[in-house]
């Protein structure tokens, strides 16, 4: 018999660590289920986990969504949720924002050194037996444009600032004398120009999808670089491939593309300035147990009556400040 307030979990191969969930457990009932059963689960439930990071299911059971008060993203973007009827409800939405920034960051620092120092190219050679003297570029002095100035992409401006980079960024406001960004303009195209490694770290939202086509690769330096670790989305795909393919651009390093997971015969794939990750930037060890952990923080709140952290501004599409 189900007793207390109902917690619906969304997993797909994966269920929350037992330990962990069970201190949600003595203080509710909680139902586990993957997609195929998500709208079944949804009736009579007042919170929502969504342990499913990419999930597509939410909008088609949300007509069973009969007493939600409380849906928790375990990733950091809330795309799969900002459907109108979510946007229109009065159920709060939150995020674990915060949790993955510092591993994101060090991706990101890895890549631009990466290419800096030619590694991929190292390996080939390795793999061939070849010695090979080159030079190397330096990446202090270098001026990085992070488009998206959420945590994660402070978290990036900090450790590129610390090797020596110049930060500026692309928001929604414009400022000056930002501690982490310096110089935050609202204009992507005016920016471009400047800068020698672009970051995409923005959240997905309609005002950014396809915000990286063909016009703003045409507005980068030939010897830029482009890294995205927001949301393949973000950009117009084809656009991209064909600005690498040209020399439009030096290189990109993409944790996320669209589509998602990349198909086997992608021309993506096959271009040799282009580095690909399969979504897992963020993907620290121990990073599940950490998820779990900042859900049942939260549940406390709530069960408590307290505010919940991280709630997301369901017309903005993310957490604020």
């Amino acid at each position: 018999m189900e007793t207390g307030p109902i917690v619906t979990v969304l997993h797909s191969d994966r269920v929350p660590e037992a330990d962990l969930m069970a201190a949600v457990a003595t203080r509710a009932t909680v139902r586990y289920t993957e997609a195929t059963g998500l709208a079944t689960a949804l009736r009579g439930a007042d919170v929502l986990f969504v342990y499913d990071f990419l999930t597509r299911a939410i909008p088609g059971a949300w007509p069973s969504a009969d007493r939600l008060q409380w849906l928790h993203m375990g990733s950091t973007g809330v795309d799969p949720a900002m459907f109108p009827e979510l946007r229109s409800s009065d159920v709060v939405v939150t995020n674990t924002r915060g949790l993955f920034d510092t591993a994101i960051a060090e991706y990101v620092l890895g890549q631009i050194l990466g290419f800096a120092k030619d590694l991929p190219g190292s390996m080939r050679r390795q793999l061939r037996h070849e010695w090979e003297h080159r030079e190397n570029e330096r990446v202090a002095g270098s001026t990085v444009l992070i488009v998206g100035t959420g945590s994660i992409g402070r978290a990036i401006a900090r450790l590129l600032r610390a090797a020596g980079m110049n930060i500026r960024a692309v928001g929604r406001r414009m400022r000056s004398a930002d501690p982490d960004f310096g110089s935050v303009g609202t204009d992507l195209y005016a920016e471009l120009p400047s800068a020698d490694y672009v970051v995409a770290i923005a959240p997905l939202t309609p005002q950014t999808r396809n915000m990286f086509g063909a016009r703003e690769f045409a507005a980068m330096k030939p010897h830029a670089r482009f890294v995205n670790v927001g949301r393949g989305e973000l950009v117009v795909t084809d656009d991209l491939v064909a600005a690498l393919a040209a020399g439009s651009i030096a290189g990109a390093a993409l944790d996320v593309v669209d589509p998602e997971p990349l198909p086997p015969d992608h021309p993506l794939w096959d271009l040799p300035n282009v580095s690909i990750t399969p979504h897992n930037s963020g993907d620290f060890v121990g990073w599940r147990t950490e998820i779990v952990s900042a859900f049942a923080e939260n549940f406390d709140n709530w069960i408590a009556g307290r505010p919940l952290q991280n709630v997301v501004d369901k017309e903005l599409g993310y957490v604020p400040g």
